[in-house]
């Protein structure tokens, strides 16, 4: 079903403009432009199957593994941004206005070799072939965005490039030498003017026999759209949605796009909150609200891979709403609350109340979340989130757990306990939390705590974890978190580990 609003016989709201049924973006330097293409083509298809540009390859088609990781460069204020994705699951039209690059795409006017390239043949980090253009491409972000990394650096950027020849010494000891060549020059200014002169002013609206796929410029014609299409499905950053085409299959007839809106995009830092929209991306999110809550840098970072963080949004996993998902856990802890949109309308609610049960929420139709809003840090918040997997990176959790604490002197003022992974929702243990408060922080109370949460919760067994395991490490992570908060002689439980 096409979008626009004359097929629908609606009058087209005041300030939209006409739109356009083509994409275009930058390849190699020159304008690609492409009519029409199908509403959930990724960009792999696309390079594999229309370009010829087999150098990205298709292992998982999830991304998680990396072979066929592109960079996608934007123009965002006044610099040109490089990212690093997985051409898998982006769909082609998310590339409307950008810059794309890929492992062809760095082969140089002499014939020669990239930096980045010649770093890995030198140090002897190219592999089997498979998964090496996906390193080189991740590699190519970094060294494009001018960073000189470090081992840590390195570790973060390549979690989501995996290597079947167990390479990976080599890979990084390359990566932190590829700055050692001689640096390639590139016009920056011309390629932001390009950029610019790209940058969607009109809806996109296409329609193919596939469905259609719709792409404001704004929020009221956004707004508006989902008002009118209730049904369509949502796209954001498509890391989620992505994996609905390629693994479960299924045909999405209408999709709505928020990438181009711009009033989505926005961080706004105020006094009491941080509100962040609903198109930016968990890097950009995670990178402002470590800055108030440091405790959470690690979680953020094992969130999930580079290339993941670049595409997929924090308000995407909100709305997503998966009983693991990551974010959830503490930002129910410490009262984030979601702003939601209909049509013209708008309403706040805690975090915690948009659940209602399995993939079910409180949003009516044609109503999405606009933004989510994390109150600023509070003096004596005491605040930890930790993430139990069978990895350390990129792997869906089996328990992720949050504690927001405030004491008064011994005594336990206000507490929150949230978990993902032990019911069908992000879920807090209100029976927990109403017998420790008002409680001293005492080891005593803390176990009588440990066996309230089996009756907070009565967890499934599933391929991540049994119900026993899962009840048994909830309960250990609430004591881990009292022996690290305690008064008197506070546990840092990586020391005693290490």
């Amino acid at each position: 079903m096409c979008l626009c609003w004359c097929h629908r016989g609606v009058t087209p709201p005041t300030g939209v403009v006409k739109s356009v049924s083509s994409i275009r973006f930058l390849l190699d330097g020159e304008i690609i432009r492409v009519d029409n293409p199908e509403p959930t083509r990724s960009v792999l298809q696309y390079l594999r199957e229309d370009l010829n540009r087999t150098g990205s390859k298709e292992g998982c088609a999830e991304g998680d593994c990396g072979a066929c990781t592109v960079v996608v460069a934007e123009a965002v204020d006044g610099k040109i941004r490089y990212r690093a994705v997985n051409a898998c699951i982006q769909f082609l039209s998310t590339l409307n206005g950008k810059a794309l690059y890929t492992v062809e795409s760095l082969k140089q006017p002499d014939g020669g070799l990239h930096p980045v390239q010649q770093s890995l043949v030198d140090y002897h980090a190219s592999q089997c072939g498979f998964c090496t253009p996906g390193f080189v491409m991740s590699l190519f972000a970094l060294y494009q965005n001018g960073v000189n990394p470090d081992r840590a650096t390195l570790d973060d950027v390549l979690s989501g490039n995996l290597c079947r020849c167990t390479g990976y010494g080599p890979i990084i000891e390359a990566g932190m030498h590829m700055k050692d060549y001689p640096l390639i020059e590139q016009d920056e200014l011309r390629l932001i003017d390009r950029l610019n002169a790209l940058k969607p002013d009109q809806e996109l609206n296409i329609t193919s026999s596939a469905g259609s796929y719709h792409a404001p410029v704004s929020l009221e014609e956004l707004a508006n759209l989902y008002l009118l299409n209730p049904d369509a499905s949502i796209l954001a950053g498509g890391t989620d949605v992505g994996l609905w085409v390629t693994k479960q299959l299924r045909e999405l007839n209408q999709v709505i796009y928020l990438g181009n809106v711009d009033e989505l995009k926005r961080i706004n830092e105020t006094a009491s909150a941080i509100e962040i929209g609903a198109a930016v991306t968990l890097e950009d999110a995670f990178a402002v609200l470590a800055n108030s809550y440091p405790e959470l840098s690690e979680l953020f970072r094992r969130f999930a891979s580079m290339p993941v963080r670049h595409a997929g949004t924090l308000v995407g996993n909100i709305a997503n709403g998966s009983p693991i998902g990551d974010s959830m856990p503490v930002l129910i802890a410490i009262g984030a609350r979601i702003k939601l949109r209909q049509g013209s309308a708008t309403r706040e609610m805690a975090l915690q109340d948009l659940y209602l049960g399995y993939q079910k929420n409180a949003m009516q139709a044609g109503e999405f979340i606009e933004s989510v809003m994390i109150p600023a840090r509070e003096a004596g918040l005491v605040l930890s989130s930790y993430k139990l997997a069978k990895r350390f990176d990129q792997d869906i959790s089996a328990l992720c757990a949050a504690f927001a604490l405030r004491l008064d002197g011994d005594k336990v003022s206000d507490i929150k306990i949230a978990f993902g992974g032990m019911a069908a929702i992000p879920k807090r243990a209100s029976q927990t939390e109403d017998f420790l408060t008002g409680k001293s922080w005492s080891e005593e109370n803390i176990q009588q705590g440990m066996e309230l949460l089996k009756l907070d919760f009565q967890p499934l067994s599933d391929m991540r974890a049994s119900a026993a395991y899962r009840s048994q490490a909830s309960a250990n992570l609430l004591y881990r978190f009292y022996l690290e908060t305690r008064s008197k002689t506070p546990l840092n439980v990586f020391e005693v580990c290490a």
